[in-house]
């Protein structure tokens, strides 16, 4: 099954780190675009059905990190 999660960020170079980061990232395999504004990063990932998933809440980590807030 395909997940796909929103962030958005103070700024568009804020934006862009985190969209960079997750380009080389060693958690989980994931797309990341930007998302209508350059403020904003969609991210989708598939994850298998029954099996507890914590890339959600790595994700959620990783854009608080950056002080970003899913939308």
């Amino acid at each position: 099954m395909i997940n796909e999660i929103r962030y958005q960020f103070a700024s568009a170079s804020v934006a862009n780190r985190f969209l960079n980061e997750l380009k080389h990232w060693s958690k989980a395999d994931v797309q990341a675009k930007l998302f209508k504004a350059s403020n904003s990063v969609s991210v989708s990932y598939e994850y298998e059905l029954g099996k507890f998933d914590y890339t959600c809440s790595d994700l959620d980590d990783l854009a608080s990190q950056h002080e970003g807030t899913e939308i």
